[in-house]
């Protein structure tokens, strides 16, 4: 029993400590004070949080700790294009 405790808590404390490395998207006032890293794109996704979704995830992966969502485009698939921060 509290083997299994133990291991509830630290799934539950490793998920809070990503959620804090995420990329988080940022305004034109925020991105002036950051290093712009590069440009990420995403396609496929059925809805704009999906894209957002999408975009945060890349941007992450390439260590970037903010991201502007600089176009998005499509009817039934989405795509678009963001500018990322570090």
């Amino acid at each position: 029993m509290k083997t299994i405790k133990y291991a509830v808590a630290a799934i539950a404390l490793s998920t809070l400590s990503f959620g804090a490395f995420a990329a988080q998207s940022v305004t034109a006032a925020q991105a002036e004070n950051l290093n712009k890293i590069g440009v990420v794109s995403a396609e496929g996704a059925t809805t704009l949080d999906g894209l957002e979704a999408k975009l945060a995830e890349k941007a992450q992966a390439a260590g970037a700790t903010g991201y502007s969502i600089t176009s998005a485009t499509g009817n039934n698939k989405l795509s678009g294009t963001a500018i990322i921060y570090k």
